[in-house]
């Protein structure tokens, strides 16, 4: 159904089962960063629902991962800016 498998994936980190499927939208997600003049400002949810039907999240389960994409998105943001912040 979903395509990657745990095992698919680089193991430098850990993705708990329960994150399993919004990892895998949250990585369908890579190229659709909307980007100022500082950087990330979030992802483009414009796209989110397309993308959630082609990795196969069923539709009852779309709001719940909604939510956990804004959790990785929010921290994300935030490592992107650190980085940012810390380069020479």
């Amino acid at each position: 159904m979903l395509g990657l498998l745990p095992s698919d994936i680089d193991d430098s980190f850990e993705v708990w089962p329960d994150n399993w499927t919004a990892f895998l939208v949250m990585d369908s997600m890579g190229t659709q960063w909307r980007t100022g003049a500082c950087g990330a400002t979030g992802l483009d949810y414009g796209v989110l629902p397309n993308v959630m039907k082609l990795v196969g999240i069923p539709a009852k389960d779309r709001p719940g991962v909604f939510q956990d994409i804004r959790v990785m998105e929010s921290e994300a943001i935030a490592v992107m800016a650190e980085a940012r912040d810390n380069s020479p």
